[in-house]
């Protein structure tokens, strides 16, 4: 039976808050509407871009496969009507590569920009928005602490060793790619 109480619509939020971090594929079912999607989908991987269960699920595994000890602490949730707000910290830590795509000047998609792993911690607020509908998700996209993120991370400001080391990570992203598309 689908959730249908704001009760229940908040409780799927949740849940899918924390699969974002360990869930399986199949408890991705339960929670995202065939023609679900992310509007975080324009920075992921081609594999990641589409909808349904398997789409978010495959946004999950980009995350996951530059972090390590992925991890939501929830701290509000709001809901009103078909919509649901949590606000929340991720944390992690960051133990390979790691990028983020965009689409290319001939409707191909490239990579934006390659991080090499730094090893670091971080803990960054969020708050995801969801659109619900027939009690799953059918929308949903997120706002973060991007820079925090960063300068956590030590992304920025950037030394020029670790500068060498993200743009051997873009070339070797790039190529493999490339080989896929």
């Amino acid at each position: 039976m689908a959730p249908t109480t704001s009760t229940d619509l908040k409780d799927l939020a949740i849940r899918s808050i924390h699969h974002m971090a360990i869930g399986s594929r199949s408890e991705f079912d339960d929670l995202v509407h065939p023609d679900g999607f992310t509007r975080e989908r324009r920075a992921a991987p081609p594999d990641a871009r589409g909808t349904g269960p398997e789409a978010l699920y495959r946004l999950c595994s980009w995350l996951r496969g530059g972090f390590d000890d992925m991890s939501y602490e929830i701290h509000d949730v709001i809901a009103e009507a078909d919509t649901v707000t949590v606000y929340c910290t991720m944390h992690g830590r960051h133990t390979r590569p790691f990028a983020f795509f965009t689409d290319g000047t001939n409707g191909d998609i490239d990579v934006d920009a390659a991080f090499a792993p730094t090893g670091k911690t971080f803990a960054i607020t969020e708050s995801h928005w969801f659109h619900m509908c027939d009690g799953k998700i059918i929308e949903h996209w997120a706002n973060r602490d991007d820079l925090g993120w960063a300068r956590q991370l030590g992304w920025v400001p950037p030394n020029p060793i670790y500068l060498l080391r993200c743009a051997r990570m873009k070339r070797q992203i790039r190529k493999s790619l490339s080989r896929i598309q």
